[in-house]
């Protein structure tokens, strides 16, 4: 019983082992085989988009020749109807029609210089510009009448004949009725038709106007009347010079009554207008490109052949080219090559099949060994690095930590850490949101989020309240892009910055107060002038702010712009109050105090370059200012805004000796002065301030007259 038993476990264990491995190997092959089918699958939309990639080359060979012809055709058709344009804008034949509208019987003589003239002028024209054609039937001496195929002639305003060119054709009666039909002062097109000598015909109409009268319906007093046969001029055009395909034509074709009309010659050999077809005939080309011109597709042509079509239509005639190319030509080749692509990537993929199975056993087992050892060493590299980068950024004096995409702690040196009042190990894997709470998180989420959007390092500086008061805090964050052995995120770098940014809002604060104590001074000293340098610095900002330039160049234009005239205190009180003329040697003394207003300033430290701003806005974009003659970029931006925002204020503002002009005559005249006193980046900032950011409101008051003080 002991060895049945031990024979009778033996085989259980056997059997489970064996149906462990019989999962696997199904496991195995059912992936394999879902991977050949994906690539199967891969294959057949490869070669699809290959057959489509194909198609759309196609589409662009055929649409170039498309534009090519119909560009030809239209110009052809426009050429013809300007010949007539140009009769009917002749003066000597409007005299002629005029008279003639008028009643004059000698103008219509038939041996009068008007008519022997504008015979011949006619006569030149057709045969210039193609409306000529010798007559169709032998030139014998008997009674066999001529068939007259092209010409040219002037109808009057009852659509009688005056003058025509020789032999030219009868006028049909649905050409009458055309005529008769033509609204007047409008130019006429008939359409291609088979003339009684066989050969294709169009004809053009244009209206003729009294002299001296306007081209209106109610002056015009007769017609110029053309036709001129296509087979030797338009049908040429159709062929594209250069082309290689054996099947390509490009036909002319219009729909009348649900049919259509093949204009021109056929490749089969059909005569033009000889060829006609329903126009729902299934998969017909010609349809087609008639209902959607522009278009393309494979459709079937009047032969019944498979092609690639494409068509344009012809501006003011009702035709549609249509060009066109068999499949079979234009596909064949490529057909063939997808095709043996087809059966090359295939045999690839069962070949590759064949071998993933014959080493799957064999590598199963070293591909497990290699990813464990692989893993190790991973995970031995991601533990040195961590422990390489807590021991340099813990050395650091600023909080540091790493948060992933969902702002989950993955780093904190001890300074991090100690912010929040926890231990650095403790904050790994939890949410900004739990260690700060959701108010303080905020601003760190959104610029980790627009640091990983953007792909560029953001700076930030933001205030909270916390228990010793209102802090400061400079943070960078720079995103880190997902490595192989890194995941990716982001960076945050946080400095304490409340004593340096406290210290230079104090001393901001400061420096604005006393700022505006000396212009209190320089006020009372010069009441004429009185606020003008407040109003300048508020022109200044504002034009500042409208160019985007960084808060210290704001700063630097508005500063300048207050303290420009610091250096009449200089001048004498005498100068400043007079109501009358001052000399040359006064006014220089006061043109020269804003370089005074530099020199008093000199030392006194600014965090922008407000001193070179007021040396320099004197200077004129052209180089005719002082006191260097600097021109253009070479002459500091806040100074250019400075010298605009100074001369706007004084001219809008009223003085004791003048009153200010409004703010569009201002505007003019620094438009004036654009390219030679003004940067025109700076007048245009102004003037967009003025008129879309409510400047004229705000700075209302500048043209009211100060009070005396």
């Amino acid at each position: 019983m002991t060895d049945e038993t031990s024979r009778g476990d033996e085989r259980s264990e056997r059997s489970r082992a064996d149906g462990t491995t019989l999962l696997k190997m199904g496991v195995t092959v059912a992936v394999i085989l879902a991977i050949t089918a994906v690539a199967v699958v891969l294959i057949f939309r490869f070669v699809d988009e290959e057959r489509e990639r194909e198609m759309l080359n196609w589409q662009a060979r055929l649409g170039i020749v498309a534009d090519s012809r119909a560009a030809a055709v239209e110009a052809w058709v426009a050429d013809s109807a300007g010949v007539l344009k140009n009769l009917a804008d002749n003066d000597a034949l409007r005299l002629y029609l005029t008279r003639i509208k008028l009643g004059d019987q000698q103008a219509n003589a038939p041996d009068s210089p008007e008519v022997g003239f504008l015979t011949s002028l006619i006569a030149v024209t057709a045969e210039r510009t193609g409306f000529s054609a010798p007559p169709q039937g032998a030139n014998v001496p008997a009674s066999v009448p001529r068939v007259g195929v092209a010409g040219l002639a002037l109808l009057d305003s009852e659509l009688r004949p005056l003058i025509s060119t020789p032999n030219f054709p009868p006028v049909e009666s649905a050409q009458q009725a055309f005529l008769r039909a033509l609204p007047p002062g409008k130019a006429g097109f008939i359409d291609l038709y088979l003339a009684p000598s066989g050969r294709p015909t169009v004809g053009f109409v244009e209206p003729i106007y009294a002299v001296q009268e306007d081209p209106t319906p109610d002056h015009q007093i007769g017609l110029v009347f053309g036709l001129k046969p296509v087979d030797d001029q338009l049908f040429p055009l159709l062929k594209q010079p250069g082309a290689t395909e054996k099947t390509a034509e490009a036909v002319l074709v219009r729909e009348t009554g649900g049919v259509i009309d093949y204009l021109s010659p056929l490749r089969d050999g059909t005569p033009a207008l000889k060829r006609k077809m329903a126009s729902n005939t299934p998969q017909l080309a010609a349809a087609f490109a008639i209902k959607q011109p522009g278009g393309f597709g494979v459709y079937r042509d009047y032969a019944g052949n498979d092609v690639l079509v494409t068509s344009r239509p012809i501006k003011g005639t009702p035709w549609t080219l249509m060009y066109k190319v068999d499949r079979r030509e234009a596909l064949g080749d490529s057909e063939m090559r997808l095709q043996r692509l087809l059966v090359v990537l295939l045999l690839a993929v069962a070949f590759m099949l064949a071998a993933l199975f014959a080493l799957w056993r064999h590598g199963a087992s070293q591909r497990a060994a290699a990813a464990a050892h692989r893993f190790q060493e991973l995970a031995e590299r991601f533990e040195h690095q961590r422990n390489f980068l807590r021991v340099v950024t813990d050395s650091q004096p600023n909080a540091i930590f790493i948060a992933d995409e969902r702002n989950v702690y993955r780093f904190a040196n001890a300074v991090a850490a100690a912010g929040v009042g926890g231990d650095k190990e403790a904050l790994l894997g939890k949410t900004l949101a739990n260690v700060l709470g959701p108010d303080r998180a905020r601003p760190y989420e959104r610029l980790n989020r627009q640091a990983l959007e953007e792909g560029k390092q953001i700076s930030n500086i933001h205030r909270y309240r916390a228990a010793e008061g209102e802090r400061v805090l400079q943070s960078e964050h720079i995103p880190l892009k997902p490595s192989g052995d890194m995941p990716g995120g982001v960076l945050v770098v946080e400095e304490d910055v409340t004593t340096a940014v406290t210290e230079r809002e104090r001393r901001s604060k400061t420096l604005r107060d006393l700022v505006g104590t000396l212009m209190t001074v320089v006020d009372q000293r010069d009441p004429n002038a009185a606020h003008h340098s407040t109003r300048v610095a508020r022109v200044a900002r504002a034009i500042a702010e409208e160019m985007a330039l960084d808060a210290t160049m704001v700063d630097t234009a508005e500063f300048a712009g207050t303290l420009m005239n610091l250096g009449k205190i200089l001048v004498p009180s005498e100068i400043l109050t007079r109501k009358g003329m001052l000399t040359d040697a006064e006014m220089r003394q006061v043109r020269d105090s804003i370089q005074a207003t530099a020199d008093l300033l000199q030392d006194v430290h600014f965090d922008g370059p407000v001193v070179d701003t007021l040396r320099q806005c004197q200077e004129r974009w052209d180089g005719g200012g002082r006191p260097k003659g600097l021109a253009g970029e070479a002459i500091l931006l806040p100074a250019r805004i400075v010298a605009v925002a100074n001369a706007f204020v004084a001219m809008v503002e009223p003085r004791a000796h003048r009153a200010g002009i409004d703010f569009d005559a201002a505007a003019k005249l620094l438009l004036d002065g654009v390219g030679t006193a003004y940067d025109r980046r700076v007048v245009a900032a102004l003037i967009n301030y003025l008129d879309n950011r409510g400047g004229r409101q705000a700075w209302a008051e500048f043209s009211r007259a100060t009070p005396a003080a």
